[in-house]
């Protein structure tokens, strides 16, 4: 049995990947900082495990992924936890930009590092999927520190494939549109939620959408993809679908 490390998997995406994989056979360890909650997610998942973790620290990606390769070697991991608060950029300090970058950039970093070093010192091969966002391509007020962290997340991605591809190693990523999700985390005001809900595609993006996304990447036929970063964002990343026409149709008004 396929075993996968799925960070954030109290609630939102991570949480539907970690359902996703268990109902594809994987054997799922489920790690976030909010114990109860990430009990209660996992709770009727088989060959599941709960492991509370805190990935703020320096030292917590790197013991949580140990942790778990102890118990059992990791075929998979799903770096799906992420903050994402709002602050305007002339009110951001040095604190709040730090906050975000050690979660959404700095933590990925670290698990893949060591889950690439343990899975190349026991001679397996894995996967690597890192969850971005839309922000990466375009950023909106009071996300400078999100959007930076995931534009470097998918450079990250590309970097790291690179150099553990001769590993037998895959790093990709998936890159959500908006995405309602409950998490007290990161609450998302209603004006937001609406503001962003037209794209090409005419439906809300739901989270089982992104974990499909992450289960292909994991299986078989994505093989010989890696370095890559799949947008899962309804066509929003293809232009703004909000925007008139340039000139308006003939018969409508006047054209130069």
């Amino acid at each position: 049995m396929r075993h996968a490390l799925v960070t954030g998997a109290a609630s939102g995406l991570g949480r539907a990947v970690a359902e996703r994989l268990s109902r594809d056979g994987w054997a799922v360890t489920g790690a976030d900082v909010r114990g109860p909650a990430l009990e209660e997610a996992l709770a009727g998942l088989p060959s599941s495990r709960a492991e509370v973790a805190d990935l703020s620290t320096v030292e917590g990606p790197t013991d949580l992924l140990e942790a778990v390769w102890r118990r059992a070697p990791l075929d998979a991991l799903v770096n799906a936890a992420g903050v994402y608060p709002s602050r305007p950029f002339l009110e951001m300090d040095a604190a709040a930009w730090d906050a975000v970058m050690a979660v959404d950039l700095r933590a990925p970093m670290l698990l893949t590092r060591a889950f690439a070093a343990a899975a190349v010192e026991a001679g397996r091969e894995g996967v690597v999927v890192n969850i971005s966002s839309g922000a990466a391509l375009r950023s909106r007020p009071g996300a400078a520190h999100y959007a930076a962290a995931k534009a470097a997340l998918e450079v990250l991605t590309r970097s790291a494939a690179l150099e553990l591809g001769p590993h037998g190693l895959r790093v990709v990523a998936v890159a959500p549109g908006f995405v309602a999700v409950e998490s007290e985390v990161n609450p998302v005001a209603p004006e937001y939620a609406e503001a962003v809900s037209a794209v090409p595609l005419p439906r809300p993006g739901a989270p089982e959408d992104v974990a499909g996304a992450v289960a292909f990447l994991l299986s078989q036929d994505a093989s010989w993809i890696t370095g890559t970063v799949l947008r899962v964002d309804g066509g929003s990343s293809t232009g703004a679908t909000s925007l008139p026409l340039l000139w308006p149709p003939e018969g409508t008004g006047a054209r130069p």
